[in-house]
């Protein structure tokens, strides 16, 4: 080895730097070339840790997350890494140039996950109700393939209509080159910053709108709306509806976050289906997804267009109780007018309860006070809101039109076998249309009667479940979409109308209070997906609420309480949090981080420690980090030059440590081959010392016979360990300054690296831990890497785990706090050698808990009665 440096190091300086004649000048100049680069080398090593650690806190589900932000790190830490390599063949020039290829060979793993291209299956651009059926919702989204199935094999009245496929939907973002362009910004500004999400929608917004469709898309709309003429009559007036693929999917509804467009023209049909397009891209819609995991590379966006139903009633139907899995009674929803003031939340509706028998059995009615009702005029397709007047207090339904709703919901539950979420309308000849069908999502019961006096008198008390649950938070009135700016984590919507674009705060809210509204609505329907507790109609909520700060909603007791009533949160089941875990987004993160975070390359002596082999961005920044401090090592031994030489530390600690001075680590020039610890400046060392050789160490653990076996077995098979024969794989190597410090260790078993900056800069100062490896089985290295991450954590490191590695970080902080984090670094490098073997032990695990503390805190203690010793003295 020795041999081969020194040619690398004669061909690039032409021989032996003294033998060609090198002054220690010019050797010195050298150096602090390469001291330099090994600088910028360890920044760039410390981000793309930093990096790997935020991806793998978003795949924990601890922040929401979209495709930008997998983009945009991916790229950082690919740049991190090229870095890295970079810097390291400006130390060793030459010798580590097949980096670059793996990097590349890795970097392009990486952009063949980011880059998957979505494909559209359809091969028509439009496709009549007819001929769509559940085997085309790849073509046609699931809302328009369900109704079309319903109207072809069910043979259930649906309005006649057509279907705008995917592939127009491909073919218009491509060819006009939307997709490029709002992948841009997106990439620029970052959805996934929720402050910037306002403006970044409305600009993407506004481009798809204002863009021309190509022209072959255009043509085949009108072509397929002039068929529907045919089949209905000239100048029929439609609906266009909103059927994305992934849409109308179990728990991933979508329920009114995208836009509907009702009575349209044909002068408007072209306008109206890119303004529906153009609602992918809306606050509500984006912000679904992201919570939903879901990447909007995923939501094509497929449009329905049916003939105008001019209803004289509209609502949904429930095949099943959607907050009672138990209960298997049709329940439904109706209004005057068409449906959107039920699913919009603005008006309370009627309800009517069908039992299931033979025949079916209307059991509940509830009548409400409808106040307005939503209707599309015939001939001008204008639609409004209008006043109910005397309907208003009427029942929407007679008995026998709720019951022959309740035979088609029976109906469908059982063609489809699921619990349905039906919309439909009926118009004023009484026909009863469907106009969409998707599956329920089923919840536990959470009805409960409260007794008056168990948590006290309620602030109010009323309305209907529609989500259920219990929660606490602060107040905050929604009007309008500013107040959607100021709205705070954990706080409680409280509303008038129930309206879908609310939603948008649902990720934010611990509950929803609205005074309209039924658990039909779609806020309703999306708080359900999300799990956030909603009461629905409540009567004057906003002026009786809106200035009581904490309070606690009961959607269950359909109470809200003052401020935290601790007793009844506690009733409340927790939230399901796994769910976001495994959506497509996080598999999407979850790919990539396969080629970015897992650590193969442990051992620096093993054969198979070479570029080759490095198989993801850590690996490269592993090997890269350790060739690093071995050329910085050597670099004082190859050219003769002393002042930089490494120097073996003289001490009673029968391990091999050696220190290469980087700049002003060492109290004067060093003669020899040894250095004493009073001859070193560096700070960081000294305390890390301190923590080292405070308690001698008792000698390893009592291991039992499997434990044993396990250390036999290990490094009989494992070549990593194997293969000690190298002077550096015996020792552990320090790199300082007077304020810096680079330890590259192993301990046996398994491997450290401690980096730390400390000085009267606070704000630049950190202490970095990694630790990984060890004699036993993966199970118990786990363990004690989450062992030593638990003592960490009680200094408020910031700790990332995976598998049996551990990274933690300490920044930012005054020079006694962060030399006291060192000491505790140090008591971990003695003390936690081998009890990997015991950690299946829970007594001895207990048993090392409290002797870490009791010790560590002993150490730190007297730590601090020394720095108040030299205060006080300054001072005097």
């Amino acid at each position: 080895m020795f041999t081969r440096l020194k040619t690398i190091f004669s061909s690039l300086l032409g021989g032996d730097g003294r033998g060609q004649g090198l002054s220690d000048e010019d050797i010195l100049a050298e150096f602090r070339k390469r001291y330099h680069n090994f600088r910028l080398l360890l920044t760039a090593n410390k981000k793309t840790l930093g990096i790997m650690s935020e991806m793998e806190q978003a795949l924990r589900g601890q922040f929401v997350f979209g495709m930008s932000f997998v983009r945009s790190q991916a790229t950082a830490a690919s740049v991190n890494v090229f870095r890295i390599v970079k810097h390291l063949s400006e130390i060793a020039p030459g010798k580590y140039d097949s980096l670059f290829e793996r990097l590349k060979d890795i970097q392009a793993q990486i952009a063949a996950v980011l880059d998957r291209q979505p494909h559209s299956e359809a091969t028509e651009l439009t496709l009549p109700l007819e001929a769509v059926g559940r085997e085309t919702s790849d073509q046609v989204g699931s809302k328009m393939a369900n109704l079309g199935d319903i109207m072809t094999r069910v043979g259930l009245p649906v309005p006649p209509g057509f279907a705008i496929t995917s592939l127009a939907y491909y073919r218009f973002m491509n060819d006009t080159g939307l997709q490029d362009e709002i992948n841009r910004l997106i990439q620029v500004v970052g959805s996934d910053d929720q402050a910037k999400l306002l403006p970044l929608c409305s600009q993407i917004q506004q481009m798809i709108v204002s863009a021309e469709l190509p022209q072959s898309v255009a043509d085949a709309i009108t072509s397929a709306y002039k068929d529907l003429e045919a089949k209905t009559m000239p100048a029929v007036h439609v609906s266009m509806r909103s059927s994305a693929l992934g849409e109308d999917a179990l728990g991933q509804s979508f329920a009114g976050q995208f836009r509907s467009v009702l009575g349209v023209s044909p002068e408007d049909l072209l306008i109206a289906y890119k303004e529906i397009v153009a609602s992918k891209y809306s606050p509500q819609a984006v912000t679904y997804r992201l919570a939903k995991g879901i990447p909007s590379e995923d939501v094509a966006m497929c449009v329905g267009c049916m003939a105008m139903i001019h209803a004289r009633s509209g609502g949904v139907a429930y095949s099943r109780n959607p907050l009672s899995i138990r209960d298997d009674e049709v329940y439904i929803h109706s209004a005057w007018g068409l449906a959107k003031t039920v699913v919009d939340g603005a008006v309370s509706s009627d309800l009517f309860v069908v039992r299931r028998g033979d025949p079916p059995a209307l059991v509940e009615s509830h009548i409400s006070l409808k106040d307005r009702l939503f209707v599309c005029d015939p001939v001008a397709g204008v639609c409004r809101n209008e006043e109910a007047g005397p309907l208003a207090g009427q029942p929407s339904l007679t008995d026998e039109e709720a019951l022959e709703l309740g035979r088609i919901a029976i109906a469908l539950d059982k063609a489809y076998g699921e619990p349905l979420d039906i919309e439909w309308a009926m118009d004023e000849s009484r026909r009863i249309f469907l106009l969409q069908c998707r599956p329920l999502q089923q919840m536990e019961a959470g009805r409960a009667e409260r007794p008056e006096s168990q948590f006290g008198k309620p602030l109010m008390s009323g309305g209907v479940t529609g989500s259920p649950g219990i929660a606490a938070g602060k107040v905050h009135p929604v009007r309008r979409d500013m107040d959607m700016l100021t709205f705070p984590e954990g706080g409680v919507l409280l509303c008038s109308e129930a309206l879908p674009r609310w939603a948008t705060l649902l990720g934010k809210a611990s509950a929803v209070v609205s005074e309209r509204g039924s658990s039909a609505g779609h806020l309703a329907n999306v708080a359900r997906e999300f799990g956030v507790p909603a009461i629905m109609g409540l009567t004057n909520a906003v002026a009786a609420l809106s200035d009581k700060g904490v309070v606690t909603v009961d959607a269950d007791g359909l109470g809200i309480y003052a401020g935290r009533v601790e007793a009844l949160l506690a009733l409340a089941p927790p939230r399901d949090t796994d769910q976001a875990l495994h959506s497509p987004m996080h598999a999407i993160l979850r790919e990539v981080l396969d080629h970015i975070a897992p650590l193969s390359m442990l051992d620096p002596t093993a054969q198979e420690f070479a570029p080759e082999n490095c198989k993801t961005l850590h690996d490269i920044t592993r090997f890269c980090h350790e060739k690093s401090v071995v050329e910085m090592f050597r670099f004082g031994q190859d050219f003769h030059f002393s002042k930089r030489a490494s120097k073996q530390l003289k001490y009673r600690v029968p391990m091999k440590w050696f220190f290469v001075n980087l700049d002003d680590g060492f109290v004067s020039d060093v003669k020899g081959k040894y250095v004493t610890m009073e001859q070193i400046a560096c700070d960081p060392v000294h305390a890390l010392w301190e923590g080292f050789v405070a308690v001698p160490w008792k000698g390893p653990p009592p291991v039992d016979a499997a434990g044993f076996m396990h250390i036999v077995a290990h490094s009989t098979v494992n070549r990593n360990i194997a293969h000690v024969d190298d002077e550096y794989a015996q020792g552990n190597y320090f790199m300082i300054s007077n304020h810096y410090m680079c330890l590259s260790s192993r301990f046996g078993y398994h491997f450290c690296t401690v980096e730390a900056l400390v000085d009267e800069r606070e704000n630049e100062n950190y202490v970095s831990f990694q630790f990984k490896g060890g004699a036993a089985e993966l199970d118990r290295r786990m363990r004690r890497a989450r062992f030593v991450a638990e003592v960490l954590e009680n200094y408020s490191f910031q700790v990332e785990m995976q598998g049996d590695e551990m990274r933690a970080m300490y920044a930012k902080g005054p020079m006694d706090v962060m030399l006291d984090r060192l000491r505790v670094v140090g008591y971990l490098l003695m003390h936690t050698r081998q009890i990997d073997m015991v950690m299946t032990n829970d007594a001895l695990v207990n048993h090392y808990r409290q002797r870490f503390a009791t010790e560590i805190g002993d150490i730190l203690r007297e730590s601090g009665e020394k720095h108040m010793s030299q205060v006080m003295r300054e001072m005097a």
